[in-house]
């Protein structure tokens, strides 16, 4: 799952700073066929006060087949649900594929299931892996993984159909959603073991120490920065405080731009991270970090979904040949 945040700042349910504590989830779809979720910033990052926009309505992420943008906090109060579950649940937006329209509200007409399959699988399996990683923040299971259409047979959301007007065209159901997340969690795996020198990674919302035993984390460190990993042993060996192995944290990166500053050089249990793939930079571009092994090919087959649009990574970076290294910093084209 390529997880990439950019705070709809503008929008009033932002700047209502209202906080709550997460316990549970709401699966929504979008009702608007081909409007991907990089795209819904420039769509809802607006003031309905300032008379910018004509609904007031905010969820903390979109999610489609390639990657999920996140525009809220987890823990601020978001506007989708309509009800009372804006008070205890996250609510993202899987987006709808291209090729259908609507009418009478919730009837999708035009839709192929069998030539939106494989979109379907993609979207629906970046569904799963951000409901998975937000359990494991807030420590929620799958049965507090709820749709928009059950919110309102529960009194808690408004009167919607989603996500179970489109999901049982692919055969599946919430309940099968929340079993594929379970299968996940069961398998209680992450991506923290793979983390190395020049990763950049942010807080797990949930970590309260850096690790166990030693101070608190400060919110500005979790909130505002991302954090590029500078060292993982020392005289050789693995570093082990409070019985976590961890890694030395030795520079900032912005949330907001993405510029890189000094570090807070401190050692961090590896399971109190993920990895952050991309970023936006100062200038609205999102950053890729080279891995080891990466290719321009590679990467732009990874980030841009064609591998022949590398040329475009090269020209807007300045390279003047192919070679990258690992830990160097990308601008990726839109």
């Amino acid at each position: 799952m390529k997880l990439f945040t950019k705070y709809m700042t503008r929008n009033d349910c932002y700047t209502a700073g209202r906080k709550i504590t997460p316990k549970g989830i709401m699966v929504h779809s979008t009702a608007v066929p081909g409007v991907m979720a990089a795209e819904w910033f420039s769509r809802w990052n607006k003031s309905y006060k300032a008379g910018e926009i004509n609904r007031q309505v905010c969820v903390h992420a979109f999610v489609d087949d390639k990657e999920v943008w996140q525009y809220l906090p987890w823990d601020h109060r978001g506007w989708h649900a309509g009800g009372a579950a804006n008070n205890t649940h996250i609510g993202f937006e899987i987006c709808e594929p291209a090729g259908f329209s609507y009418k009478s509200g919730a009837v999708m007409v035009g839709y192929d299931a069998a030539k939106q399959e494989d979109y379907f699988r993609k979207a629906w399996q970046n569904a799963v892996e951000l409901c998975v990683m937000l359990c494991r923040e807030y420590g929620l299971d799958e049965n507090d993984i709820i749709c928009h259409s059950e919110g309102y047979k529960l009194g808690i959301a408004s009167n919607h159909a989603d996500v179970m007007h489109w999901f049982p065209k692919h055969g599946e159901s919430m309940d099968t959603f929340r079993k594929a997340v379970k299968k996940v969690l069961e398998n209680n795996t992450d991506n923290n073991t793979d983390i190395g020198i020049g990763d950049i990674v942010e807080f797990k919302v949930s970590v309260k120490n850096y690790y166990p035993g030693s101070v608190e984390v400060p919110t500005w460190v979790k909130n505002d920065y991302y954090h590029r990993v500078t060292q993982t042993l020392y005289k050789g060996k693995p570093v082990i405080k409070g019985g976590k192995e961890c890694v030395l944290l030795g520079k900032k990166v912005k949330k907001s731009g993405g510029q890189e500053i000094a570090g807070i050089n401190t050692w961090v249990a590896k399971e109190n991270l993920v990895i952050v793939n991309s970023i936006p930079d100062n200038k609205g571009n999102r950053t890729y970090t080279v891995q080891k092994g990466d290719t321009l090919w590679r990467i732009a087959e990874k980030e841009l979904g064609r591998g022949t649009r590398y040329p475009e990574i090269k020209k807007l970076n300045g390279l003047t040949s192919d070679t990258i290294y690992p830990g160097q910093v990308l601008k990726l084209p839109e």
